[in-house]
C-alpha cells in the first residue's frame, strides 16, 4: 500500500475513532451529583459516616438527609448539635437505623465535664425518636433547707467551684424527694438516658454513669440499601423534598437502572456500521487511485527536482549550508550511530569537521511534491530562537535528502515523562518540568508572532521536543508546518495533519472552527497534561474508569478542589507550578478555538500568580486517543 492510500485509510479511521470518542463522552459523562457523593468522608475518630448522615461544610447537603448534618470537632470526633447541646456520635447502626449519642461534657477530650452546661433536650423538627428513653433531672442553684433524703442524690457538677455550680442533684421524676427538690432548686434540666435492666428501680444507682453512657435515637428516612445495591449513591433533592439515587447518568427515584445495555448496543452498532462504510469507501477508491498513481508517479518525479531547486533559489540568504550525500555519509560515519526513527525517516548521530556534534535526519522517499522537505527547510531556516532547534545544513541529491541539526544530548522529551524510576520517583523534577513547559511556550510564541512569517507547526508532541544538556527544550520536526502571513487568522488545508492524540478537533471537523495557530495551542495543552501526569492522556490500563481520560479526571479534581495526587511534589511552590500548568493546559484544550488563549496568554498564565487564574469551561469534545500500535502522523495535503 503506497503512502497516499495509507494516509487516506488512517485519516478515515481517525475520523471514525473521533466520532467514537465523542459518543462515548456523551453517553458516559458522569453526573456531578454522583461524583460529589462518591467520595467517602469521615472524621478522624468515630464511626463511618454515610447516608443519611453527611459532614457539613465538607460534603454537599444533598449527599445526606435534612437534619442529619454532622460536624467534626477540633479533636476529630463526629458531633451533632441539638437544642444548644453538643453530642458526640459514638456509634451508628445503619441496619436498624439507630445511633448512640453522648453529651460532649462527659468526654474529657472535648469538654471540661461541667454538668451544669447541659441544656434541656428537644427533638422538635428532627426525624429522630428515643429508644428506651428515661429521664434524669439535673437540679442546681438550690437554696433553703436540704432534706437528708435529698443529700443522697448530690453529685459533683465538675465546674470548678468558682461560680457556685460545682454541686447539684440528679434524680428521676419517680423519686420520693423529687417534688421537694423542685421547691428549693431554681434550675431544672431534663437529660435523656438509656435505662439498662433494673437500674432505674435501684435507688442507689449512679446517675452520672447513666449520663456518661448517653442515649440511643432511631431515625426515620428512606432505606438506602436498594440504591447502594444498584451502585448508586443515596441523596436528597431539596427542591422536591424527596429521596434521590444519584447514578452515573442522572438522579433516579429509588435505584439506578439495571444496565445501559441498550444504549451501549446502539452505540456499538452505530460505530460498526460507520466503520464498514469507511472500509467500503476505501476499497471503492483503491482501484481508481492505483491507476492514477501509476500515471502520476513519473510525472511527480520530474517535478520534485524542479520544485525543490526553485524553492532553494528563492530562499536566498535564508537557505542553510548545502551538503552532498558523500558529506552526509562522512558526517555520520556511514550511518553507524542511529539515534531513532520517525514517520519521515531515521536520525543518526554525526560530527562535523570542526568537531561539533550534529543529528542527521535522513528522509524517506519524497512524498507528493516534496512538501515535507520544503516545509522543514523553509520553516526552520527562517527561525533563530533558543527554544527552536537550529538547522545546520541540508542535502538534496537526486532522491536522497537529509537535514543536519544541532545535536541534543538528552534526546526527546518523550523518554523522560512516561517512565518512573524503580522507586516511583519522576525522572524529571517539577522545577525542570515547569522550565520545559515555559520554554516550549516561548518557542511556539516565537513561531506564531516573532518571525516575519507566521509558522504553524501542526505536530507538537513530546517526541518532537528535544532537550539539550541543560534540559532546555527546543521545538523540532517541521515536516508538517505551514507558513502564512501574520494577518492571516485562518489557513487552508486539504486534509488532517498531526499526530493522533494531539490533533486539534477543528483539524478533523471543520464545523468547529477554522484551522489557525490555535491548533498548535491545543497540541501544546495535551502535551503539557501528559508531562504533568507522567502518562498518556488516554490510558486504558488504569484501575478506575474515571481516570481513563486524564484531562477529564484532572478537571474534576480541580473543580471539586481536591488534591491532584501528582507524583514527586515536594513543597507548596512545586504544587503551585503544577496547578498553573494544569489550568493553563485545560484552557489550551478547549474545543472551540476562539476560547483557547494565544501562546502569549499561556505564558502570562504560567509566569503569573495562581490566584489570578480562572477555571476554564469543561471541554465538551476531546481529541481522539493516540494509537498504541502506530504513532505515525496523519497528513493529507
Amino acid at each position: 500500500m503506497n503512502q497516499e492510500k495509507r494516509y487516506i485509510l488512517i485519516a478515515s479511521l481517525n475520523l471514525c475513532v473521533f466520532c467514537f470518542i465523542l459518543q462515548i463522552d456523551k453517553c458516559c459523562a458522569v453526573d456531578p451529583q454522583f461524583v460529589a457523593c462518591n467520595k467517602s468522608v469521615n472524621c478522624r475518630y468515630g464511626p463511618r459516616i454515610s447516608f443519611p448522615f453527611y459532614i457539613e461544610d465538607v460534603q454537599k447537603s444533598y449527599c445526606g438527609y435534612p437534619g442529619f448534618g454532622l460536624n467534626c470537632s477540633e479533636q476529630g470526633f463526629p458531633v451533632v448539635h441539638m437544642a444548644g447541646n453538643e453530642y458526640l456520635v459514638e456509634d451508628i447502626r445503619y441496619q436498624d437505623h439507630t445511633f448512640q449519642l453522648k453529651n460532649s461534657v462527659f468526654n474529657s477530650s472535648v469538654s471540661n465535664g461541667c454538668v451544669s452546661a447541659i441544656k434541656n433536650v428537644s427533638l422538635d423538627n428532627r426525624p429522630f425518636h428515643f429508644v428506651k428513653k428515661s429521664k434524669i433531672y439535673l437540679l442546681s442553684k438550690c437554696n433553703g433547707s436540704i432534706s437528708q433524703n435529698l443529700l443522697k442524690h448530690r453529685i459533683d457538677f465538675g465546674c470548678g467551684g468558682e461560680n457556685g455550680n460545682d454541686w447539684g442533684y440528679a434524680m428521676i421524676a419517680e423519686d420520693e424527694s423529687f417534688e421537694s427538690a423542685l421547691q428549693v432548686c431554681e434550675k431544672h434540666v431534663m437529660a435523656p438516658v438509656e435505662r439498662l435492666g433494673d437500674e432505674g428501680s435501684n435507688r442507689d444507682v449512679d446517675y452520672l454513669v447513666l449520663l456518661r453512657r448517653g442515649f440511643r435515637l432511631k431515625w426515620t428516612a428512606v432505606n438506602c440499601s436498594e440504591c447502594a445495591e444498584s451502585r448508586g449513591h443515596c441523596g436528597f433533592d431539596v427542591n422536591t423534598y424527596q429521596f434521590k439515587c444519584f447514578c452515573t447518568d442522572r438522579p433516579h427515584a429509588l435505584s439506578c437502572p439495571p444496565s445501559t445495555a441498550k444504549i451501549n448496543l446502539g452505540l456499538i452498532l452505530g460505530i460498526v456500521f460507520s466503520c464498514i462504510g469507511v472500509v467500503i469507501l476505501f476499497f471503492s477508491l483503491r482501484k481508481k487511485i492505483f491507476w492514477q498513481n501509476n500515471l502520476r508517479f513519473w510525472e511527480s518525479r520530474a517535478e520534485d527536482h524542479l520544485n525543490i531547486e526553485a524553492f532553494l533559489k528563492n530562499s536566498g540568504s535564508y537557505a542553510p549550508k548545502r551538503y552532498n550525500y558523500t558529506d552526509i555519509k562522512r558526517i555520520t560515519n556511514r550511518f553507524r550511530s542511529k539515534l531513532g526513527q520517525g514517520g519521515f525517516g531515521n536520525v543518526y548521530r554525526g560530527s562535523l569537521r570542526n568537531g561539533s556534534e550534529v543529528a542527521v535526519k535522513v528522509l524517506n522517499e519524497l512524498k507528493g511534491s516534496g512538501e515535507d522537505f520544503i516545509n522543514e527547510v523553509a520553516s526552520i531556516s527562517r527561525t533563530s530562537h533558543v527554544n527552536i532547534v537550529s538547522l545546520v545544513g541540508f542535502c538534496f541529491e537526486g532522491h536522497k535528502r537529509a537535514l543536519v541539526y544541532e545535536f541534543m544530548p538528552n534526546g526527546s522529551l518523550e523518554k523522560f515523562i512516561y517512565e518512573e524510576r524503580s522507586n516511583g520517583v519522576r525522572q524529571l523534577g517539577w522545577p525542570i518540568l515547569y522550565k520545559i513547559a515555559l520554554g516550549i511556550a516561548r518557542g511556539l510564541e516565537y513561531l506564531h508572532r516573532g518571525c516575519n512569517t507566521r509558522i504553524l507547526h501542526f505536530d507538537i508532541k513530546p517526541h518532537n521536543i528535544l532537550l539539550d544538556e541543560d534540559f532546555c527544550p527546543k521545538v523540532s520536526d517541521f515536516g508538517l508546518a505551514k507558513m502564512c502571513m501574520k494577518q492571516e487568522s485562518v489557513v487552508s488545508m486539504l486534509g488532517p495533519r498531526g499526530t493522533i492524540g494531539y490533533i486539534a478537533p477543528e483539524i478533523v471537523c471543520r464545523n468547529l472552527g477554522g484551522v489557525s495557530h490555535k491548533s498548535d495551542v491545543y497540541s501544546y495543552g495535551m502535551m503539557v497534561l501528559e508531562m504533568v501526569g507522567g502518562r498518556k492522556n488516554v490510558d486504558v490500563g488504569v484501575d478506575r474508569t474515571s481516570e481513563i481520560y486524564f484531562p477529564h479526571w484532572l478537571y474534576r479534581r480541580i473543580e471539586l478542589d481536591e488534591e491532584l495526587q501528582l507524583i514527586g511534589i515536594m513543597n507548596e511552590e512545586e504544587n503551585e507550578c503544577a496547578k498553573k500548568m494544569v489550568i493553563a493546559s485545560l484552557w489550551c484544550i478547549q474545543t472551540d478555538p476562539s476560547n483557547r488563549p494565544s501562546m502569549s496568554k499561556v505564558l502570562e498564565m504560567l509566569e503569573g500568580k495562581l490566584d489570578s487564574l480562572q477555571m476554564p469551561p469543561k471541554p465538551y469534545l476531546f481529541s481522539p486517543s493516540r494509537s498504541e500500535v502506530d504513532s505515525s502522523v496523519v497528513e493529507l495535503a
